[in-house]
């Protein structure tokens, strides 16, 4: 029982991670009004600044959450708690059974830890064994924007082409590259080889990101959002439906939040027992 549940867990984090961790509804959000009237074509700078102008604003967020995830056919399903601090902490305490805390986890702009309970072992390594985890180069604020449903903040929005995609708006790019001026030390040239943003015609919120890298057969990532809610004047998608795909294999998450919190305060408690092991990667075994 124990190496099954460490074998899920070490897939939801390293798919959780994936984001790039961190991961497709196809109902549209039950908050949204229909469209009564046929959409006009907008630029894209038009359409950038509203959707930056609806992005979700917050300094601290936290839900309680629930995931089904399934790696090409097998399928398990946890639950846990999610704490954010804009720009700074993603922290994540993940449950599956019982409300008994399996595994928590702190991404910061340069590192990650991980505390396993089950087999009384830890990790803590800087941000690049991410991208060595992935195979993908990412960045704290793609992981950040994935799970909220914002756009990348620090990334360049001026080579978007605008269109109209199924009574959406979409803006698409290529070589999508982080701005230099946010560009830390350690990290290697990021860009994006081809991204698309779909946008609620009425609210301006993200439906859903298309992911993809340039190569024929290549891995893609979508995102979905739905089912937003309207909390302290912040709408806040409340589904998100993730999905990776590569040429073996096939990555689905859902993701339910409930019992948001807004700006409320928070701690983000990381400590290591005196008597955990240190590992050096995920996949190893005490």
């Amino acid at each position: 029982m124990k190496k099954c549940m460490n074998r899920y867990i070490y897939r939801f984090i390293k798919v959780s991670l994936i984001l790039s961790l961190v991961v497709s509804l196809a109902a549209c959000s039950g908050s949204r009004k229909a469209v009564r009237q046929p959409i006009k074509e907008q630029g894209d700078v038009f359409l950038m600044s509203k959707l930056k102008e609806h992005e979700f604003k917050f300094h601290q967020f936290s839900a309680k959450f629930n995931v089904t995830y399934q790696v090409n056919r097998e399928k398990t399903s946890v639950s846990g708690n999610l704490r954010i601090k804009n720009d700074s902490i993603i922290w994540i305490s993940i449950s599956p059974a019982l409300g008994i805390e399996a595994v928590r986890f702190m991404l910061t702009p340069d590192s990650i830890k991980y505390i396993n309970r089950l087999s009384k072992t830890y990790l803590v390594k800087d941000f690049a064994y991410i991208n060595h985890l992935i195979n993908k180069t990412m960045d704290y604020n793609m992981a950040q924007a994935f799970l909220i449903g914002n756009d990348f903040s620090f990334y360049d929005s001026s080579s978007f082409k605008a269109s109209i995609d199924n009574q959406e708006y979409k803006l698409s790019t290529i070589n999508r590259r982080k701005l230099r001026r946010y560009v830390r030390r350690s990290e290697e040239d990021i860009s994006i080889p081809i991204q698309s943003i779909w946008l609620d015609s009425e609210s301006f919120k993200i439906s859903k990101v298309l992911l993809k890298e340039a190569e024929r057969d290549s891995r893609k990532f979508v995102a979905k959002y739905a089912e937003f809610e309207n909390i302290d004047k912040e709408l806040i998608p409340t589904r998100l439906d993730f999905l990776v795909e590569t040429n073996t294999e096939k990555i689905r998450i859902k993701i339910s939040y409930s019992k948001i919190q807004i700006d409320q305060d928070q701690t983000y408690p990381f400590t290591i027992p005196d008597n955990y092991s240190e590992i050096t990667d995920l996949q190893q075994k005490k």
